[in-house]
């Protein structure tokens, strides 16, 4: 959800804060627990016992906000939030949960959830806080609770940089999960194929560090396929030198989408692996309609902005941010909103852009939803990956997003983002990432058959009971035989 827009314009914040930070009433509502799950709950009082850090059980005060992920449109019926107080606590958790016939959902802050975690004991992993960069080996160690923003800030002194997201808010580990799509993907491909090994605490309670020798299935399924398991205690991963970064965004009046349409795809038809362009269309409260590029080059600004020159000659731009920067202030491209909001949200891969597709994109009305995005792919995402994403040949994707606070909202947005997928049906994809995928969703729309099916074998042979169910998870009958 990477849709926000930074910068002022005659005083207005263009921040997806003023687009999504809306139903706050939602809070309250976004954990429930019905009569029979409030009186079994009262079986997990034993928990206090088992554990050293904080226990909240339905009825607790702290537990509604305590189980509430980050996007409120989403009820997490839990039975119990269990805040790991450091690693020691995961392996008897993971016992506890065993014997009683439990299942875990770990989220950090739950920034793609989804009604599977309905039932089971919600895992938190905040006080997992470790971050650890070797300049020396190019590589960093963080534990489960770490976000983005962290790492950046802690790597970015020694030139170097992760392959982040555009949210410094978005946790680490469950964006490694499930693969990871960065602003730099079409350089170093997906965060998961930079890992080098993974903590976890497997379904028996054991602690183990988990390698591509050590335990290669294991390792594979860890490297994008989601958090059915094992519970992620810390990652390695390789970090990788930027001699400089140079980004911003970009934005001008509504009617000139076409000629910013234009350039866009004039751009990425022959960019290079360093150059990452988004395509945006904004409508928000208190602004104006708008058309915006957000974009980031690995390497000389000067270089970066003859790369633009397409974009440069569009007159009317209201805002132009790009600059020099490092890479610990990436996230201040887009803006994106740190604090919960309700929100609905579909991406999905797009296998081409016609002149159709283009036409169906600037001529349908977008209201009610506050942004749609293109971005673009290929590069070394497009590449072989020995890891559950796998190599992604689709040259873009498509976002579209809109708040949500009301059921009316809700429908409205429904409708509208079916009227676009109609439209764009021949350069469908069908396919979305799985950090991505909207609670409706399930993993058969992030993976393709046979890597499902190997997924499935795995999460069989390493947890035959259970203990572990992730927000999107690959036995989820929903997904298919």
């Amino acid at each position: 959800m990477n849709a926000g827009q930074g910068g002022k314009i005659e005083g207005v914040e263009l921040t997806r804060r003023r687009l999504l930070a809306v139903g706050g009433g939602l809070l309250a509502a976004a954990c429930t627990t019905n009569g029979s799950e409030a009186e079994t709950s009262a079986d997990d009082t034993g928990l206090r016992a088992v554990v050293r850090g904080r226990v909240l059980l339905p009825g607790d005060a702290g537990f509604e906000q305590a189980c509430t992920p980050w996007n409120l449109t989403v009820d997490q019926s839990v039975r119990a939030v269990v805040e790991l107080a450091d690693t020691d606590d995961a392996p008897a958790l993971i016992r506890y949960a065993r014997e009683a016939g439990r299942a875990l959902t770990v989220q950090p802050n739950g920034h793609n959830p989804s009604y599977a975690a309905d039932g089971t004991i919600l895992v938190r992993t905040n006080r997992l806080n470790e971050v650890r960069i070797d300049p020396d080996t190019r590589t960093a160690r963080v534990g489960a609770g770490v976000n983005w923003g962290r790492v950046q800030a802690a790597a970015g002194p020694h030139g170097l940089t992760g392959v982040a997201g555009s949210s410094p808010a978005v946790g680490v580990t469950g964006y490694t999960l499930g693969g990871g799509l960065s602003w730099f993907a079409r350089r170093f491909g997906w965060a998961s194929d930079s890992v080098t090994a993974f903590d976890v605490v497997d379904a028996d309670g054991r602690a183990r560090r988990v390698g591509p020798s050590s335990d290669p299935d294991l390792f594979w399924a860890l490297r994008g396929g989601g958090g059915d398991y094992a519970l992620v205690t810390a990652l390695e991963f390789a970090l990788h030198p930027v001699s400089a970064l140079y980004g911003g965004k970009m934005l001008w009046p509504i009617d000139r989408a076409p000629r910013v349409m234009a350039a866009f795809r004039e751009i990425t038809a022959t960019a290079p692996d360093e150059l990452t362009l988004w395509f945006s269309l904004l409508r928000m409260d208190g602004a104006p309609p708008m058309v915006g590029i957000d974009t980031t080059y690995l390497g000389d600004a000067t270089v970066g902005r003859g790369l633009l020159a397409a974009l440069d000659g569009i007159d009317g731009r209201m805002v132009d941010s790009r600059r020099p920067m490092p890479p610990a202030e990436l996230g201040t491209i887009v803006g994106e909103p740190t604090d919960p909001s309700p929100i609905r949200s579909h991406a999905e891969l797009l296998n081409g852009l016609t002149d159709a597709d283009v036409d169906a994109l600037l001529t349908t009305s977008m209201d009610p939803l506050g942004a749609i995005q293109v971005r673009h792919l290929g590069g070394a995402i497009a590449r072989s990956s020995d890891s559950p994403p796998g190599a992604v040949t689709a040259p873009y994707y498509m976002s579209f997003i809109g708040g949500q606070p009301t059921p009316e909202a809700a429908a409205a947005n429904e409708n509208r983002i079916q009227q676009y997928l109609g439209a764009l049906d021949r350069s469908r994809g069908r396919r979305t990432p799985l950090t991505l995928l909207s609670p409706s969703q399930t993993a058969i729309d992030a993976f393709d058959p046979g890597t499902l099916h190997r997924l499935r074998d795995i999460k069989s042979s390493v947890d035959p009971k259970g203990v572990f169910r992730s927000n999107f998870p690959v036995l989820d009958p929903a997904a298919g035989p």
